[in-house]
């Protein structure tokens, strides 16, 4: 089980984007804040099927929205990019690469997915699904 245990989950979105670029894998942004149900945590990223399927795909970002330690100007991003990609009930996952050029940021959203029942092969699927649509 420490397999599941050493997910490394970004919270600084500029450091996220530079490994996604470098590693050529787009980010899984979770959207999430204290309260809100943990199923999504317990049932999907605490399984060993997750641990490995996102070190192979994705590079995992957190962007906790009730964080009170995080900066203002972080605070703002993250409010900024859940207006972006249209999240409204939290957790939500959205999946995007981002660009980076002359210092202005560009995103790409790819897709995004709350929790479903169903486990985390079912999950899995359907990400699969958002980030490979032509397979």
């Amino acid at each position: 089980m420490t397999q599941a245990q050493n997910l490394a989950w970004r919270t600084n979105m500029t450091d996220a984007i530079a490994i996604s670029n470098d590693q050529k894998k787009p980010m899984l942004i979770l959207f999430t804040a204290s309260g809100v149900p943990e199923n999504l945590q317990n049932e999907i990223f605490k399984t060993p099927d997750f641990a490995v399927w996102s070190r192979d795909n994705v590079v995992l970002v957190k962007l906790d929205l009730s964080d009170m330690n995080a900066s203002d100007s972080d605070r703002e991003q993250n409010v900024k990019l859940k207006n972006a990609f249209g999240v409204q009930d939290l957790p939500e996952v959205c999946f995007a690469i981002a660009s980076v050029r002359k210092n202005k940021t560009t995103f790409s959203a790819l897709g995004k997915i709350a929790y479903k029942p169903g486990g985390a092969k079912a999950w899995i699927a359907e990400s699969n699904a958002i980030l490979h649509p032509s397979e």
